[in-house]
C-alpha cells in the first residue's frame, strides 16, 4: 500500500477572478499553486497559512478561504519517490480569495522554491505548466472548483 504525504494547497484568487500560479525555480515552464507539507502536528489550516507565507508573502490575513476540497492523491513517479519517505501525496486544495488591499506576491518570501509568477483565468491555464504525474489531480481540481476540463493550449 503506497504511503502518502499529507499537503495542502491554495488556489488563490484575486478580484478579477484569476488564479494565481507559479513557476518552479528548478524546473522552468512548470508552474503550479502554492503547496506543500503538513507538519506533524499541524492542522490543514495552519499549514495552509505556513506555506502560503513561506513561498509568496502573504499572511493569513489578506485572503479569505473560500472553500476546500480534497484528497486527491498522486504517486512520485519512480526516480522521485526513490529519493523520498514517501510514494506520492495526498493534496487539500484550498481556494482563497486575496483582499484588494493585500501587499504584492512576494517569491521565495522564506522558501525559494518558485523564480516567477502569473495572474491567469483559470479557462487559461495550460496542462502542459504541469508534470505528467500532477496532471490527473489537477485536472479534477479544475473541474472540482471551476467546473472547467484543462487542456493544451
Amino acid at each position: 500500500m503506497p504511503k502518502y504525504r499529507p499537503n495542502v494547497a491554495a488556489i488563490i484568487r484575486n478580484a478579477a477572478g484569476e488564479i494565481l500560479i507559479c513557476e518552479r525555480k528548478n524546473n522552468a515552464r512548470a508552474w503550479q499553486f502554492p503547496q506543500g507539507g503538513v507538519d506533524k502536528g499541524e492542522s490543514l489550516i495552519e499549514a495552509l497559512h505556513r506555506e502560503v507565507h513561506e513561498e509568496v508573502g502573504l499572511k493569513s490575513k489578506h485572503y479569505d478561504v473560500v472553500d476546500q476540497k480534497g484528497e486527491y492523491r498522486y504517486l512520485y513517479p519512480p526516480a522521485v519517490s526513490a529519493k523520498k519517505k514517501y510514494d506520492g501525496q495526498k493534496q487539500t486544495y484550498f481556494l482563497c480569495e486575496i483582499h484588494q488591499d493585500a501587499p504584492e506576491i512576494e517569491i521565495g518570501h522564506k522558501n525559494p522554491e518558485f523564480s516567477d509568477f502569473d495572474w491567469v483565468r483559470p479557462e487559461e491555464f495550460d496542462e502542459e505548466w504541469l508534470p505528467a504525474f500532477k496532471l490527473e489531480v489537477y485536472r479534477q481540481v479544475m473541474r472540482d472548483f471551476f467546473s472547467l476540463d484543462i487542456a493544451s493550449a
